[in-house]
């Protein structure tokens, strides 16, 4: 990338930009009157431990298969029967999902804002998972030029059409942004469209963010 031509930073929801609800579990149990412990899958951070995460890891069911599921479980632990992701958000983290956002998600916009970075999120579930209002509650996304949700456009990632619109939207050739996915299949699709990625790792999102911000020629500022 040359440093007069315009840029963007295009990222997945989910855990690039919020603590995962693997992360949360204390917040969830006691939000939903939960005694402490009774969330116990860990997704990424044991999947030796969660099957089901493997399961999805290795293509035999879908992102959104595991999430059903664990919806699902959550609901009837509640007392409820919840069929829709967004119930679960809604519950869990319905009341104030500003607190969960991370803050290197906070410190990277600021500096692409800064620097003249355009931003969007392409998204296979943003309303599908956390509900259209969920989006009122997150001033942040004012920020973003483009939003690009399968939730309306029925094409997930990692089908290239997924990348090719928010490309198209964007008015940027692939060469010109950056995208970042905690999916490594995501990562894949996008790659083969030509895009340069960054595989966030839920773990450490301080160096993940870092390493786009050096893609763009930024370096991002301590949050």
């Amino acid at each position: 990338m040359t440093s007069c031509q315009p840029k963007a930073l295009i990222l997945d929801f989910g855990g690039v930009i919020s603590r995962t609800l693997f992360e949360t579990h204390d917040l969830s149990e006691k939000a939903l009157g939960l005694p402490a412990g009774s969330l116990a899958w860990q997704g990424p951070f044991a999947p030796e431990a969660d099957p089901l995460w493997q399961a999805m890891q290795a293509d035999d069911i879908s992102e959104r298969d595991y999430w059903k599921t664990r919806t699902t479980e959550v609901g009837k632990l509640v007392g409820q029967n919840w069929t829709e992701m967004s119930d679960f958000v809604r519950a869990a983290r319905g009341a104030d999902p500003d607190a969960v956002i991370r803050p290197e998600f906070r410190s990277t916009i600021a500096a692409c804002k800064s620097a003249g970075i355009h931003l969007a999120i392409l998204s296979n579930e943003l309303d599908l998972f956390y509900g259209a209002d969920f989006r009122e509650k997150l001033p942040f996304l004012t920020d973003f030029d483009v939003i690009v949700d399968a939730t309306y456009t029925g094409i997930l990632k990692p089908d290239a059409r997924a990348y090719e619109q928010v490309l198209q939207e964007l008015g940027l050739p692939a060469a010109a942004c950056v995208f970042v996915d905690d999916q490594l299949r995501n990562i894949k699709g996008a790659e083969a469209v030509g895009l340069p990625s960054v595989h966030f790792d839920v773990m450490d999102p301080s160096h993940s963010y870092s390493e786009a911000l050096r893609l763009l020629d930024l370096e991002r500022t301590a949050p």
